[in-house]
């Protein structure tokens, strides 16, 4: 049966940070608008948004080695960095906007200071290089280096404890965050509702198909009673994370084929000892192993958590079948297409390293993962934590003309030609950069409106279209007012 005579504005599938994210910017854009969200569960931000299922770092590249790579000649580019930080200072100003309004409580941002932590001559000459490069670029400002003891003791004791004297090296940007995707969600999706917004749990669509109007026809079921039903919709996101392959699929746009999907799960170790709490203030990144995923990068962070402050270590990358944590064990399989055998092939033959740390992964003992965290921190006790099971990513795998097929770390949106639907796949650095992502939906799908949206749009992102690293002064000007609207300046 359908629900609707007339077709939805918008239908957004999933009560993930990205629905949210694009829900609010075009309930502002366009409040005559009728916007209905879909969710599987039986609450919002359940699964990659969920607190305890990613590691909750305001990507900025303060401390991700990951988006700094030596290149083959030795040489460190900034690029790349200053990218992913120009792209989380719109996520920032958007946030402070609605605070500023008084529509978003700044309780999901806490101050958390970002450091890189190496250890050996090469990976410290590596990050000194890192550091040259970054230390004069304005959204670096005030990012520290040290190579002595004492100096990272008073920065994280927790490193130091216990440590014999090794050549060790840091950084410390001050200005780092950690961020609680899922209490942000829920923010979002409240003031949403509270507008007009129609948010359904508990229930799946199943399929996507075009109308013969125009539209999409959308397939839902009611996991918890309520009988199955249709609902056209003129604009469809799909923001179900790792389901969205399967749903972009099932719509039969051309855009979509080729493309795979890799599942990836992880756990972390928790605790919430406040002796070990009281003596860490960082999110402090490490170097991926060999091998390893971006998204596998060690690190130890501060978490907070509705208002409680835990330490996480990890992520200890695993395997699984589900595209979502709560997903199917035949998600693997049956996102395999005769358009997407290939590149998946391709990339199973380029990525043997990949697989092999897998296994390692997936055959470690708890006492090799402590001894991972005893390489942060000397003092770990087993006693002390807890293994947590985090969320699943999926990384994107694509056609490539001269390989076949590539394995994409990153985030990709993928749209059809006429803009009338558009989904996200990938993983990191995802959620800190969902204001621009959902820009670039925005700028995609509606080209219509686009010019008449933007000083809106402006007036919430200031800097939007603007590279902010360019201009010194203006870079620290936002980054005062932001930081003290989001309540991050003591």
């Amino acid at each position: 049966m359908s629900d609707t005579r007339a077709p939805l504005d918008v239908v957004l599938i999933g009560g993930g940070i990205m629905s949210a994210t694009l829900g609010t910017m075009i309930q502002r854009l366009q409040p005559d608008w009728t916007i209905r969200i879909y969710e599987t569960l039986g609450e919002v931000a359940q699964e990659s948004s969920n607190p305890w299922n990613n590691a909750g770092t305001g990507h900025a590249a303060l401390c991700e080695l990951n988006y700094m790579p030596e290149a083959a000649d030795g040489s460190v580019s900034p690029d790349k960095a200053i990218s992913i930080n120009e792209q989380f200072q719109l996520s920032r100003q958007f946030w402070a906007s609605l605070a500023k309004r008084g529509e978003l409580p700044t309780s999901f941002i806490n101050p958390t200071p970002h450091m890189t932590f190496v250890r050996g001559d090469d990976d410290i000459a590596y990050l000194r290089k890192r550091y040259a490069a970054l230390k004069d670029q304005p959204l670096f400002a005030g990012m520290e280096y040290s190579e002595d003891h004492r100096v990272i003791r008073q920065w994280a004791p927790l490193l130091i404890k216990g440590r014999a004297r090794e050549p060790i090296a840091a950084t410390r940007a001050p200005s780092g965050t950690d961020v609680d995707f899922g209490a942000l969600t829920r923010a979002l999706f409240d003031v949403l509702t509270e507008r007009g917004a129609e948010l359904r749990l508990n229930c799946r669509v199943k399929g996507i198909r075009r109308t013969r109007e125009g539209n999409w026809r959308l397939k839902v079921k009611h996991l918890v009673g309520g009988t199955p039903h249709t609902v056209d919709a003129r604009f469809v996101f799909v923001g179900a994370g790792g389901g969205a392959l399967h749903l972009l699929q099932s719509s039969r746009i051309e855009e979509i084929k080729g493309f795979g999907g890799f599942p990836i799960s992880g756990k972390f170790f928790r605790t919430s000892n406040p002796k070990l709490v009281a003596q860490h203030q960082a999110k402090v990144y490490g170097k991926a192993a060999v091998g390893a995923p971006p998204m596998s990068v060690p690190h130890l962070d501060t978490r907070v958590v509705d208002g409680q402050t835990s330490l996480l270590f990890g992520p200890y990358a695993g395997f699984s079948p589900k595209f979502l944590k709560r997903g199917s064990w035949s998600d693997l399989p049956g996102s395999v297409r005769p358009g997407n055998v290939g590149p998946m092939l391709a990339v199973a033959r380029d990525n043997l390293d990949l697989v092999r740390y897998l296994i390692s992964e997936l055959l470690a003992s708890r006492a090799k993962k402590l001894r991972a965290l005893q390489e942060f921190m000397p003092t770990a006790k087993d006693e002390d934590w807890e293994l947590i099971t985090a969320g699943q990513r999926v990384q994107v795998m694509k056609k490539d003309a001269k390989r076949g097929g590539v394995l994409q770390f990153g985030t990709e949106v993928v749209a059809a030609a006429d803009g009338s639907i558009a989904g996200l796949l990938g993983a990191s650095p995802g959620a800190s950069t969902a204001v621009p992502i959902m820009l670039d939906v925005l700028q995609r799908c509606f080209p219509q409106q686009w010019a008449s949206w933007e000083p809106s749009l402006k007036e919430l992102i200031p800097t939007m279209g603007t590279t902010l690293n360019d201009h010194p002064e203006r870079a620290a000007q936002v980054l005062a007012e932001t930081a003290e609207v989001l309540g991050l300046v003591h």
